[in-house]
């Protein structure tokens, strides 16, 4: 792998990773343009998803300490016998409500990690996947406004988003897109939606990986590779950073139609090329 390559496949997943047009969709794409192995750039693959955890991480830093600070008082609250109390404590709820909406998705792609698989050795999937997310992104884009924040927020909710979460392990299908697409649905705020999104990516895309950590390992890793591989993380946490600031504004305004258009061409113009290939 050159460092143009890492260069591009950095960007793309930092950019595809946050806005809602499907990382995993546009990687295996550009390995299939640029002809590289797979098995020759797991370890490279994880290593993008820890880039791009680091632009989650410095958006939104305030509210994950303020988490984590929770978390011990709630450890705390727990072995004094004051229980939970999550209806009195916003930021303990929007804990539990992520870690809620991580239990779907965790099972989903365990129990159904081998037909995911099988769905990338065919560009077609990711081509159907990419014109899926438009009409999700469309249909979530036509949904009104809402004052519905944490305080509102019931574990229905972030149980049917952890389910969607799950079904995005499709190739094509954006996990930003169709989160964010559950979390319109359930009539939630869109600005602590889009925050909702994002946060909740963090046990996702850590959670993928540690699943594709054990194969990246033993397929081994090139020294010689370190420097694209470097360039490359940093690239996709400069873009993720991007992608991110991009889609709160775009949430915000109203914008997601341009989404829509754009995977819906690119999805087309796959499903066109995957007969003729």
């Amino acid at each position: 792998m050159t460092y143009f390559e890492a260069v591009i496949l950095g960007l793309v997943q930092g950019l595809a990773e946050f806005l809602p047009i499907s990382s995993s969709g546009h990687l295996a794409l550009l390995q299939q343009w640029f002809g590289i192995e797979e098995d020759k750039v797991l370890l490279f693959a994880v290593l993008l998803h820890v880039g791009t955890l680091v632009s989650v991480f410095i958006v939104y830093w305030k509210d994950i300490w303020e988490l984590i600070v929770e978390l011990c008082l709630t450890i705390k609250d727990i072995f004094t016998g004051k229980g939970l109390r999550i209806e009195e404590r916003p930021v303990r709820k929007l804990g539990v409500m992520i870690i809620v909406a991580t239990i779907p998705t965790g099972i989903i792609g365990i129990l159904f990690n081998d037909l995911f698989d099988s769905l990338y050795t065919s560009v077609l999937p990711i081509g159907i996947g990419l014109i899926i997310t438009g009409f999700l992104l469309t249909f979530a884009e036509k949904m009104g406004s809402s004052k519905r924040g944490i305080k509102q927020m019931n574990y229905r909710n972030a149980i049917f988003i952890g389910i969607v979460q799950g079904i995005a392990i499709c190739p094509g299908i954006s996990r930003s897109g169709s989160t964010l697409f559950g979390s319109l649905v359930c009539n939630l705020n869109r600005e602590f939606a889009v925050k909702y999104v994002f946060l909740i990516s963090i046990p996702s895309i850590l959670g993928s990986a540690v699943l594709e950590a054990p194969a990246a390992l033993e397929a081994g890793f090139d020294m010689a590779q370190l420097g694209p591989v470097l360039v490359g993380m940093i690239v996709a946490a400069v873009s993720g950073l991007v992608a991110i600031k991009t889609m709160i504004k775009v949430v915000s305004n109203k914008k997601l139609n341009y989404f829509s258009y754009y995977v819906w061409l690119l999805g087309a113009a796959v499903v066109i090329y995957s007969f003729f290939a």
